[in-house]
């Protein structure tokens, strides 16, 4: 470990790692740059955006049998949203990187490949890469910018600095391209994680979440729209992006201030049955409704859906989805199924045989709240579904993305029980009332019954007979009466 004090304000900053060239001073944001002799001072690095991340600079875990310390991040951004890197030392004093890109995390170091790999422009999402005699498929393309860092950093960065990355999948395995510097990419290798699979120590805890989120922002959880004034409850932190429930404005709220990315669009009207800012306690963990976007299909036979963001500060986002074949709830995979776009027509995950079902073109009519991506009204996603007994697996792809994701049908008793939502509509018949013409099917047996009676009285008519044709009028008018009244 290598201790010096910053020449900008005097405080310890220590240099864990002996691959590290630059650091952050957490005290001063000066960025500060380690040569053989001394420090130079770069300038100051903006701060931090203190998100959702449950990570932070000390977590310590273990994987493949290596214990590991964070000890660096550099936070990046895209065009549909942003991610962090955070840098690792491990024990034995290798280092790499712990990918968090929206509760998903990759852990991956710097390996060499004998293969010529394609440049940047010729990747295509899902299209094949062959790296070290395996078969990866491009998952996400980016080209993005640094927008902070803090703590201890393998080379030198900056504010503004630009990266040009591609990460592949297959399965487990992952590796992402960097063409930063050049057309021949540095090639980093490893799997996708899960933070129990890390045995992850020293977390922030749901209050330190809550509480870290909100500070660059001055610890708000409501803000005016910038563009008609109405209020906006959000959890900060959470995401970069917000649309006005009232005007439907697209809205930056990636820095102290939210300022406006467009204006609203016209857009279908939103009837949702949760409303937003909705909390529940799902599997133990608070999860909070963040955003609502209504899809559809076109053409012959189009469907229209709602689809509702949920967030826990230890549980991570997952989807609640709302249709017309009841309800489900969906979350983004971490390890991909195995699947060959050239057949298609079988994935596998979990040991399970999936079997396509059905593909469509899906467009965004609606939408309102926070999410973890850029949305706008008119983004359009190609869908292929695949499914068996246990559940369904989604394909969802663009030019420039493509993610997996796992649903399963719930009750909507357990919706209820949830959110504390009244009775749900299905197919038009409100799930709390009777079936219909049921007053109809009450008549029909009152009139058999009479009937049945009737025949030996017709031979012994009296007070029995009568009473019991009295009797009988008066319920199947109150049967009639009720029907009505429906």
């Amino acid at each position: 470990m290598q201790i010096v004090s910053c020449p900008s304000c005097g405080a310890e900053v220590r240099f864990k790692s002996h691959a590290a060239v630059m650091a952050v001073c957490e005290f001063c944001r000066a960025t500060l740059l380690k040569d053989a002799e001394s420090v130079k001072n770069l300038g100051t690095m903006s701060s931090v955006l203190e998100d959702y991340s449950p990570i932070q600079i000390g977590t310590c875990g273990m994987l493949g049998g290596r214990n590991f310390t964070v000890v660096g991040r550099i936070q990046l951004r895209y065009t549909q949203g942003m991610w962090n890197e955070w840098y690792v030392l491990y024990g034995d004093g290798g280092n790499g990187w712990l990918g968090d890109s929206s509760g998903q995390f990759t852990m991956s170091a710097e390996r060499k490949v004998q293969e010529t790999l394609p440049a940047f422009e010729k990747l295509r999402i899902a299209q094949p890469v062959h790296i070290n005699g395996e078969r990866f498929l491009p998952a996400e393309i980016r080209s993005a910018k640094c927008i902070a860092g803090q703590g201890e950093l393998p080379f030198r960065v900056g504010e503004g600095w630009r990266i040009r990355v591609a990460d592949l999948r297959n399965g487990e395995a992952f590796v992402t391209l960097d063409y930063t510097d050049g057309e021949v990419p540095v090639v980093y290798s490893g799997v996708a994680v899960t933070l129990d699979e890390m045995r992850c120590q020293l977390l922030r805890d749901d209050d330190q979440v809550k509480a870290g989120a909100g500070r660059f922002r001055g610890k708000v959880d409501a803000l005016d729209c910038p563009s008609c004034g109405s209020a906006i409850k959000y959890l900060p932190g959470i995401t970069t992006t917000l649309i006005c429930p009232a005007c439907k404005a697209q809205l930056d709220a990636s820095g102290p201030q939210a300022s406006v990315l467009a204006a609203g669009a016209k857009m279908a009207t939103m009837n949702t049955t949760i409303e937003l800012g909705a909390t529940a306690n799902i599997r133990g963990s608070e999860h909070t409704v963040i955003g609502a976007m209504v899809r559809a299909t076109s053409g012959t036979g189009a469907e229209k859906w709602t689809e509702y963001l949920l967030f826990s500060a230890r549980g991570g986002f997952f989807w609640l989805i709302e249709s017309n074949a009841g309800w489900f709830q969906a979350k983004v995979m971490h390890r991909w199924p195995l699947w060959d776009p050239a057949a298609g027509d079988t994935a596998r995950a979990e040991n399970q045989d999936y079997e396509k079902s059905d593909s469509y073109l899906t467009t965004v009519v609606a939408a309102a709240g926070a999410f973890n991506w850029r949305v706008s009204v008119g983004d359009r996603v190609f869908v292929t579904e695949y499914e068996n007994t246990s559940g369904t697996l989604a394909a969802e792809t663009t030019r420039e993305e493509m993610t997996w994701s796992r649903s399963t049908r719930l009750a909507f008793d357990q919706i209820k029980t949830w959110f504390n939502v009244g009775p749900k509509t299905v197919k038009g018949i409100p799930e709390s009332e009777p079936a219909p013409k049921m007053a109809g099917t009450l008549q029909k047996f009152f009139w058999w019954l009479l009937g049945l009676n009737f025949i030996p009285l017709i031979f012994n008519f009296g007070e029995t007979a009568l009473t019991l044709i009295v009797a009988m009028v008066f319920i199947c008018g109150m049967a009639v009466s009720g029907e009505d009244k429906q």
